[in-house]
């Protein structure tokens, strides 16, 4: 399918209930520089994919790096999350993710694409799984 190259208000993972849900009950796995916690369910929200993007403080204490650093990843998602959604619409599924930056180093922008191709398609073979 066609999709827009948009990374809209409404595919942010918000709201405390729902990030704390996510990380007590949701799985995870590393990509590594990235580390994938993600949860699947049946479709209930408009969109289907649901991110949270973080860099921690406490390995960038410089919120120029941390800033760039996730706008980096949001590109990257934003860029390649076609092909995630598609396998979620085929299913009748959604997803929340967060994809959390675990390096000390600041990575260029072709790496930390590969990684989240890397992520998507590992998520996608969770997704037929189902």
């Amino acid at each position: 399918m066609d999709h827009q190259n948009t990374f809209s208000k409404s595919e942010h993972l918000c709201g405390e209930k729902r990030i704390t849900r996510l990380f007590t009950q949701g799985d995870a796995f590393i990509a590594y520089p990235l580390r994938v916690v993600f949860m699947i369910e049946p479709k209930k929200d408009v969109e289907p994919a649901s991110v949270l993007v973080s860099v921690p403080k406490k390995r960038f204490k410089r919120a120029v790096k941390r800033n760039r650093l996730k706008r980096l990843m949001r590109e990257a998602f934003r860029l390649n999350k076609g092909m995630i959604i598609d396998a979620l619409n085929d299913k009748q599924l959604q997803i929340h993710v967060a994809f959390n930056y675990v390096s000390d180093d600041e990575l260029d922008f072709a790496t930390v694409e590969k990684k989240m191709k890397t992520s998507l398609q590992r998520l996608i073979d969770k997704i037929e799984s189902v």
